[in-house]
């Protein structure tokens, strides 16, 4: 299998595209790509896409993580993290028992403002490229949902464990909390331990790949369809196959399925896994069309 998704533990000082760059090399391939940017001082779980499995990251990036993130109160930066520049310093810290409480009151369905400095793109540019130039940009608050976030330290420092949807911004999640407890806050380290349902214990460090075989590399890699194992499974004989390879709906009443319309699902033909496909409603009936194919490159 050359062809899949590789669990890298990113280390810290590196940004998740110097890890893209060493995978290319290390698989000798420039079809490679990541989901989930990890800024520089971040490490822990980075899903890696190699070959035909970069037409996955739309799929990818869709799922909930996990993180053991730093909370330091007291201190408030540019960036909302330790290696920004600092805006203001508090010694007024609030005891322990208002710090956790205070923390709880983000858990559920939250509305969260973007950082500044985050690859999130306005107008084509992305926000940290115009922050480094200077300019400001209006963002718009986004709905996010930290589904639990346990917390626990003292003085200053805390250590956050946070579930959460995609789109949250645990630096933004640091300084909120800051600010309802009126001392500020920032992210002082951040451990992605999880993502949809991949681990960290699973994954490999560069030093551990670079040690390997292109045997041995190949073997670490996950099957894409694992991305789906969720999906209900259509299958298709060679017609019906050769059919939606060319961009046709395929009716369920001629195949005999009775998926709900939006219903993503598997698709295969008699080798295999190849498609993912979705129903939709047509004038004839309901049909599923192929939203993305990874047996061509």
């Amino acid at each position: 299998m050359t062809d899949g998704i590789l669990l890298v533990h990113k280390p810290m000082g590196i940004t998740s595209f110097d890890v893209v760059a060493r995978i290319r090399r290390l698989y000798g391939t420039k079809k490679v790509g990541h989901t989930g940017t990890l800024d520089p001082m971040a490490t822990g779980l980075l899903s890696v896409l190699v070959g035909r499995a970069v037409k996955a990251s739309e799929f990818l990036t869709e799922k909930d993580k996990e993180y053991i993130a730093g909370l330091r109160l007291g201190l408030t930066t540019d960036t909302e993290d330790t290696t920004g520049k600092t805006l203001t310093v508090c010694d007024d810290i609030p005891p322990r028992d208002t710090v956790l409480a205070t923390a709880q009151d983000f858990v559920g369905e939250i509305m969260q403002i973007p950082p500044l400095y985050s690859a999130l793109k306005v107008g084509g540019h992305k926000l940290v490229d115009l922050a480094r130039q200077g300019i400001t940009v209006e963002r718009e608050a986004r709905p996010i949902t930290v589904y639990s976030l346990d917390i626990d330290g003292e003085a200053r420092d805390y250590t956050m464990r946070v579930a959460c949807s995609k789109g949250t911004y645990i630096r933004t999640l640091c300084a909120d909390i800051g600010a309802k407890l009126g001392c500020g806050g920032v992210m002082s380290s951040l451990i992605r331990t999880k993502a949809g349902i991949f681990d960290l214990k699973d994954a490999y460090t560069l030093e551990a790949l670079e040690t390997m075989t292109i045997d041995e590399r190949y073997g670490c890699l996950i099957p894409t369809e694992l991305l789906f194992d969720s999906y209900p499974i259509a299958r298709l004989s060679d017609f019906f196959a050769k059919l939606s390879r060319g961009g046709c709906e395929i009716y369920q009443k001629k195949i005999g399925t009775h998926y709900p319309v939006g219903e993503r699902l598997r698709v295969y033909d008699k080798d295999g896994f190849y498609a993912v496909g979705e129903v939709r409603e047509y004038p004839d009936g309901t049909a599923i069309k192929l939203l993305k194919r990874f047996d061509i490159q």
